[in-house]
């Protein structure tokens, strides 16, 4: 046993280190600093690199150029932060880049309040980019979970060379609990591909039956294009009509169509019940009391938690809403991830429990909408 009491945010860098990241750079804002902090830390003796961007869109910039020339790259910040991140967050799903971009997210709007936490930027994170095409956001619960989504989020950002984000929160990111390094799931180390000897390379083309490109780093031995523009496989600016509803449809579809290999979740089912609840992040730790309190009191429900927010695992939350009649949402927010439920579940009756006041949601109030709706 390897027990630490760690934050979120030293678990995200953990699980960060223990990827294979070697560049980090950010700027600081609260809630995420302390991410900056510890790759200050841990990358410096592992060979790495940690830049103080002189503001967000140079952070994020000089993780662009890093990860084109091959290394693996993360940066954090919140809800402002991300908003000036829009960009190039578009040029990465354009360009096929792999970035891990970790937003802790604050109560907005704007700059809100630094201090309180939120979960305000789900559907920004989804559709905060030009074109509208799908990224891959993650949401871990507790540091535990930090961690291993990481590591999840550095192996998908790599195969399906994508932005993926880690959506956290300002009370998991800055609050410490006891975790056993040791317990924590490995899922290996993944890398992009290169393109195989003695083939021509071109930068965006895909083989046959595959939707991601092969890879070589800008300034390697292999000459490699990128552009923010529209392109064609060979990396060149197009304005052909074919070349251009291709891409953007493999740029959708890769994402899209794989989501069920990564459908993270957590389900707690109990028998006798017509309800289920659907929670992500830190409300998840409220839910767990409120459904152990439910039970207790004769009025069981099962809990479902997603770890996996964007693409919707509109599969899996259909197998598992299957049974029920009712389904009750429960986030930090005035009802943005809803809307996906009510899309998916339509024949449901769906309530829902919501707030952005700088207050975490309680068991209580959990129970409260369970049991009068």
């Amino acid at each position: 046993m390897n027990l630490s009491f760690i934050e979120g945010n030293e678990a995200i860098a953990l699980g960060a280190m223990a990827s294979g990241c070697r560049f980090f750079a950010g700027y600081p804002i609260t809630p995420a600093t302390t991410i900056l902090n510890n790759m200050l830390k841990y990358l410096p003796p592992a060979d790495g690199v940690c830049l103080q961007g002189e503001d967000e869109i140079a952070s994020i910039g000089y993780c662009l150029g890093a990860s084109m020339a091959g290394m693996k790259v993360m940066t954090a910040t919140s809800g402002p932060g991300i908003s000036l991140y829009s960009e190039q967050i578009s040029f990465a799903i354009g360009s096929e880049i792999p970035l891990v971009i970790v937003n802790i997210q604050r109560l907005g709007p704007s700059t809100g309040s630094a201090t309180l936490g939120a979960d305000g930027d789900v559907q920004f994170m989804r559709w905060g980019n030009s074109g509208g095409l799908p990224v891959i956001v993650l949401a871990p619960s507790d540091p535990r979970e930090c961690y291993e989504l990481t590591r999840h989020a550095f192996n998908l950002a790599e195969t399906y060379r994508c932005p993926v984000f880690i959506a956290s929160n300002k009370e998991i990111a800055m609050t410490k609990e006891s975790v056993d390094l040791d317990a924590l799931s490995d899922p290996g180390i993944v890398d992009r591909q290169p393109s195989p000897a003695g083939t021509d390379y071109l930068p965006f083309a895909t083989p046959d039956g595959i939707q991601i490109p092969y890879f070589e780093p800008i300034g390697g031995d292999i000459l490699s294009r990128q552009t923010s523009s529209t392109h064609g496989p060979n990396g060149y600016i197009t304005v052909d009509p074919g070349q251009i509803e291709a891409n953007v449809e493999r740029l959708r579809d890769k994402l899209s169509r794989a989501v069920n290999g990564f459908s993270y979740y957590e389900y707690d089912p109990v028998a006798d019940t017509d309800t289920l609840l659907i929670t992500y992040g830190v409300t998840t730790r409220a839910a767990m009391t409120a459904v152990r309190n439910l039970e207790a009191s004769g009025k069981p429900v099962s809990h479902l938690s997603l770890k996996t927010l964007w693409p919707v695992p509109e599969e899996k939350i259909n197998e598992i809403a299957e049974k029920y009649d009712r389904i009750v949402m429960v986030e930090m927010n005035l009802g943005q991830y809803v809307r996906e439920i009510e899309r998916i579940l339509p024949e449901k009756r769906v309530s829902f429990l919501g707030q952005m006041n700088g207050k975490l949601i309680t068991p209580a109030q959990i129970e409260r909408t369970v049991n009068y709706g």
